[in-house]
């Protein structure tokens, strides 16, 4: 479900819940001009957290990644996936609707699914649950799910850390369209390799080790 890039702003701001905005921190400036937004979750393996800002830069490449759905518009309550259906108006699926929505782009089929399965506030016992769609939640779910090494049959940070990111990205371009392999790419998308290894620099910095 890959969102069309739009114009980037110096710095994004997250409003929670109809209040006040806050401030995750500015973005950081690639040599391309793409300006990526840090993830609101702390820790993690810095090849994963690479990856999910690399999904991002083709799927939300928007001023505020964590409220953007499908088509542009922002959300500000995050009591849960929004849910709103919005017409296709380009591309293979024109006509069709997309609920797509977030930093990356869940449908509200597949945010329910994995939210069941890895959200840090899952409840398995219920049929039914809604699950916070705070930023750091849709990037603890995503984490995890990169991180499940059954759900995707394959070990996504191990063939990272082999310098594997065509393989990676071509397993999941089923799932994230744009990502090069699928059938909505944009212009992010091949910028993506690069982007991938500045974020990987960056995170590892941070992380305090070295690829």
């Amino acid at each position: 479900m890959a969102v069309c890039a739009s114009g980037l702003a110096m710095m994004y701001w997250l409003q929670n819940r109809g209040t006040l905005p806050q401030l995750f921190g500015a973005p950081t400036e690639l040599s391309n001009g793409f300006k990526s937004p840090p993830l609101a979750m702390e820790g993690g393996d810095p090849h994963l957290r690479a990856l999910m800002r690399t999904i991002s830069a083709s799927e939300s490449n928007y001023e505020r990644p964590y409220d953007v759905i499908y088509g542009g518009s922002y959300i500000s309550d995050y009591s849960d996936h929004p849910r709103r259906c919005v017409t296709i108006t380009a591309g293979p699926n024109r006509g069709n609707c997309s609920t797509a929505a977030g930093r990356y782009q869940f449908l509200d089929v597949t945010w329910a699914d994995k939210a069941k399965r890895y959200h840090p506030q899952a409840s398995n016992w219920l049929w039914w649950s809604s699950y916070s769609f705070e930023p750091r939640y849709q990037d603890e779910v995503v984490y995890q799910w990169l991180s499940d090494r059954q759900a995707w049959g394959l070990d996504i940070a191990a063939l990272l850390k082999q310098d594997k990111l065509g393989v990676v990205l071509k397993h999941l371009s089923g799932t994230w369209t744009s990502l090069g392999y699928g059938i909505e790419s944009n212009v992010m998308t091949p910028k993506l390799p690069v982007i991938y290894r500045e974020l990987l620099e960056e995170e590892l910095r941070a992380a305090g080790t070295s690829s």
